[in-house]
Order: C-alpha cells, then sequence, then structure tokens
C-alpha cells in the first residue's frame, strides 16, 4: 500500500473528512487532497504530525512510499537543470567564439585592405 492510499485509509477509519484531518494538523483541505492523489507529499514536520496523530511509527506510516517514484522524480528535476546549464554554458561558449572569430576576420580584412591600398598607391 503507497503512502497516498494509507493516509486514505486511516483517515476514513477515524472517519474524517479531508478537511478535519487537515484542521488536526494545520493544513488545508486542499494539502490534503494532494497528498492522497499523489501530486506531492508531506514535509518532514508533517509526517510527524501525521504519525502522532494516528498513532503510528514514521516507518509504518511512510515504509510503503514508493522511494524509486521519489527518487526518478528528483532525477528528472536534476536532470533538467543540468540539461539547461550545459544549454547556457554552450551558448556562451558560442558567442565567444563568434565575437573572436569575427573580430579576428575583421582584423585580416583590414589587413588585406591596407596592403591593397599601399600597393596601389
Amino acid at each position: 500500500m503507497n503512502f497516498n492510499e494509507k493516509l486514505i485509509n486511516l483517515r476514513k477509519t477515524k472517519g474524517l473528512s479531508q478537511e478535519e484531518l487537515g484542521a488536526e494538523i494545520k493544513v488545508s483541505r486542499q494539502t490534503i487532497s494532494k497528498w492522497e492523489s499523489c501530486q506531492s507529499y508531506p514535509d518532514f514536520q508533517r509526517l510527524v504530525l501525521l504519525s502522532d496523530y494516528f498513532g503510528l511509527s514514521l516507518d509504518e506510516l511512510v515504509k510503503d512510499i514508493d522511494v524509486a517514484d521519489v527518487r526518478n522524480k528528483n532525477i528528472d528535476s536534476e536532470k533538467l537543470n543540468s540539461i539547461y546549464n550545459d544549454m547556457n554554458t554552450a551558448k556562451s561558449i558560442f558567442k565567444w567564439y563568434f565575437i573572436i572569430v569575427g573580430s579576428v576576420a575583421t582584423i585580416i580584412v583590414l589587413i588585406i585592405a591596407y596592403f591593397f591600398i599601399i600597393t596601389i598607391f
């Protein structure tokens, strides 16, 4: 049983609505709804409050959380940040590359023009 399913069962066993449970641990009904629909997970302080409220150890409360799923979500976020940072680095490198190459090309053209003008006059 996943955390969200466990939370739903614990809440219903006590005969509580999402709003009533939220009031007990000082969060909104929407927050309870998000936890129960796997849209988010409680922070550590809220997990402690939930475990105390339901008389469970933290291990009993969260034991069946799919840790791999949580890690994958974090890894996906880290990968996106890494790709974004790599793209910004590449943009910066290409920008400086074109500035340097353009400057060198301009200097070469000016030198050629200078020698061409000198040879004509």
